[in-house]
This record gives structure tokens, sequence and C-alpha cells, in this order.
């Protein structure tokens, strides 16, 4: 049975708040465009789930929507509380428990060459972001009573050539850094 000590506690609450501080800063790197700002979520969520592994970069998100229904503006744009999370696009800070869980399991998947793992990162990202799409455009539909393709359109489409570049980025730095976490 492996004991914990103060150290790997320690360790484990550094890692998590880095990855919280990521997700944060990466809210507020924002450009409105619509109902739904393009920041760079996408990347953080995906990158510390490859990065950290399930069990930290799920807690990780946790924490981040605990501290935005707090009330501490961790969201894009500087929102913050049940109305910015509970609102047209608190589908999509939802679907980041998805979006970070997909890459973390491919972490559990034994792969050694560095291409080979960056592109099973890649997949992986690209399956938790289509499951968070999938959340958020479901909630964004409920909430203003619209179509799916209106909701695809506004919320879905102008993404997809961003987010692929920052899912890419994000492969590519944990693949780059995981031997150091």
């Amino acid at each position: 049975m492996k004991t914990i000590t103060r150290k790997s506690i320690a360790r484990e609450c550094a890692y998590i708040a880095l990855a919280v501080a990521l997700v944060t800063v990466s809210a507020w790197i924002s450009v409105p465009v619509g109902a739904v700002p393009v920041t760079l979520q996408t990347f953080a969520v995906c990158f510390i789930g490859a990065l950290f592994g399930w069990k930290r970069g799920i807690f990780a998100i946790l924490v981040y929507v605990f501290m935005g229904l707090l009330g501490i503006p961790v969201f894009a744009g500087f929102k913050a509380g049940a109305a910015a999370l509970f609102g047209p696009t608190g589908g999509y800070i939802f679907g980041f428990f998805f979006a970070a869980l997909m890459p973390a399991l491919a972490k559990l998947i034994p792969v050694k060459r560095k291409a080979a793992r960056c592109a099973l990162f890649y997949a992986a990202n690209i399956l938790g972001l289509a499951a968070c799409y999938l959340f958020g455009t479901v909630w964004f539909v409920l909430m203003y009573q619209c179509t799916v393709g209106y909701a695809l359109a506004l919320c879905v489409l102008p993404f997809l050539l961003p987010d692929a570049v920052k899912l890419l980025v994000a492969a590519l730095l944990a693949v780059r850094l995981e031997r150091y976490i």
C-alpha cells in the first residue's frame, strides 16, 4: 500500500492549482463572437487532461467550476456566479469535464512513440471536444428554444478550425511535457 506523504500532497495540490490557473487565464483570453466567445479554454482543458491525467484533470475542472459558482470571476469575460454557469454557455463549461476526461483516459494507453502518442492525444482531444460541443449545444438549444441548426451555426461551426489548431497544440505540448510530470 502506497503511503501519502506531505510532499506528494503538496505536489498534487500544486498540479491542480496550476491546472485551474491555466484554465482561468485561458478563459480571460477571449474574443467575443456572438453568444459564445472564442477563448483558449478548449486548449487548456484538453491539455490538462492529457498532461495531468484523469484524477487531476477532473478535479481541476471541478475546482474551476466551483470557484466560478462561488463568484470568483474565472469564466470567459471575467464572469462568475450561477447566472454565468447556468446561462447559455454553461453547457460548454460543464462539457469541459468530457473534454478533459477523453485525453486523460488516452494517457492510460501505453504508446511509447511520440508521434503515435501525439496522434492518440489529438484523437482523444477531438472526441472530448465533440462531447463538449454536444453537451453545450443541447444546453444552448434548451436555453434559447432554438433549432439545432441555429445552435450549431452559432456555437460550433465558427469554432471548428480554431479548436482543431488548439487541440493539436495541446496534444503536442502534452507529449513534450508529460515526462516532467
